[in-house]
């Protein structure tokens, strides 16, 4: 960097449009440029036949990642909609099947994707592009579909380019049993399938399903959070799989196409927050004492504080298949040794007690002591303090 932050962008996104090598290249602003004014309009709209795709996704203006997703695929799928409205468009590098198909909505694990176009395929549909996707190309794909399954629901400005393209949108996604069946009847009907393919695609896999989910069962009294957006989509697959759920949060806001997942869950005793803050998530966990605890960082190191086993939701639940039979199954085995570590916890609480906690936290050359007359005497000062000269922030 020497300082001029936009010319330094501006020549390097003209050393890098080399039309071999790329269909187009998107510049995203986070929080230091955006707030220092960095002009990405000014950019050219396309460079030696390249498209240059400037997009605003500041920090301070989208709460989650997962979001800021949602706005870079939004953004690219307007720019794709609006060429593919003015004329023909590249095909995508892999060939299409020739069957209507589904574009796949919100990010998910690999083998996701398989198992839905699997479930499709009895319908004589299709999967279609995962949104974001992995090349520019695929926009125009997904654009091209049947329907859309929302299965991030709040993915809200790709929603309203697919509703501009004249596409029909479905929440909610096929896990466990009773999503599976719902989500199947939800795209038959949006898809105009015939009832026999549709009654045969459940015939075919729900029994599969349920042999997974008895084969597996969880036991074991739950609270889930997170910020991936998939928070309401492992809580069904927790309670059909037998799990004591009594709290969902999400970071994530709440959407038309979240309300399936969100009526189930409340249907069956579950708590759903949405847009859920630390505090909250935590006092759920005091709440419903759980016997395991799935969150974020922080919810997971006040659990362990509390000797509670507990998980870190993005990388030990989300990071696995939900969807069909395969999801029916990947959670149990995790969840169930979570649980089944309570006795250690014990043990290590037994053993360290009140170290580091309280009074005793810190480093200290002697033993350390509680000094509640000390305390008493600072309560006291401050509350005789007139606010003014607390000072103010």
């Amino acid at each position: 960097m020497t300082g001029k932050l936009f010319e330094d962008i501006r020549d390097s996104v003209f050393a890098m449009a080399v039309p071999d090598k790329y269909d187009s290249i998107v510049v995203i602003n986070l929080c230091v440029p955006t707030a220092s004014g960095v002009p990405l309009r000014l950019l050219p709209k396309e460079i030696n036949g390249v498209r240059i795709i400037g997009i605003d996704v500041p920090g301070f203006g989208v709460p989650t990642h997962a979001e800021a997703k949602d706005v870079l695929a939004g953004a690219m799928l307007h720019y794709a909609r609006k060429e593919a409205e003015q004329g023909p468009v590249q095909s995508q590098s892999t060939p299409r099947s020739g069957k209507p198909t589904i574009s796949l909505l919100g990010e998910m694990f690999p083998v996701d994707p398989m198992q839905i176009g699997a479930m499709l395929d009895l319908m004589g549909l299709a999967a279609g592009p995962v949104v974001p996707t992995r090349e520019w190309r695929e926009l125009y794909g997904a654009l091209d579909c049947a329907a859309v399954a929302a299965i991030h629901p709040f993915y809200t400005a790709s929603i309203r380019e697919f509703e501009a393209a004249g596409r029909k949108v479905i929440g909610s996604a096929p896990v466990g049993r009773e999503g599976t069946a719902d989500w199947l009847e939800a795209i038959g009907k949006a898809c105009n399938i015939a009832r026999p393919l549709i009654d045969g695609a459940k015939n075919k896999l729900l029994p599969v399903i349920d042999q997974a989910l008895t084969a597996s069962p969880i036991k074991g009294r739950i609270t889930l959070s997170g910020y991936e957006g998939s928070e309401l989509l492992v809580g069904r697959l927790l309670v059909e799989s037998g799990a004591d759920l009594r709290y969902v949060g999400t970071a994530c806001p709440q959407t038309p196409f979240s309300d399936p997942d969100r009526e189930w869950l409340e249907a069956h005793g579950v708590h759903v927050q949405y847009r859920a803050s630390l505090e909250q998530d935590l006092a759920a966990m005091e709440e419903f004492p759980p016997d395991l605890a799935i969150g974020t960082t922080p919810v997971v190191q006040k659990a362990k504080q509390k000797a509670i086993p507990s998980l870190y939701f993005t990388n030990l639940i989300s990071a696995r298949p939900l969807m069909g039979a395969a999801g029916a199954g990947s959670l149990a085995g995790v969840v169930n040794a979570a649980i089944g570590n309570q006795s250690r916890f014990n043990a290590m609480k037994d053993f360290f007690g009140d170290v580091g906690a309280g009074a005793n936290a810190g480093v200290w050359e002697n033993v350390p002591k509680d000094r509640p007359e000390f305390k008493k005497k600072q309560r006291a000062k401050l509350s005789r303090k007139p606010v003014e000269e607390m000072g103010s922030c």
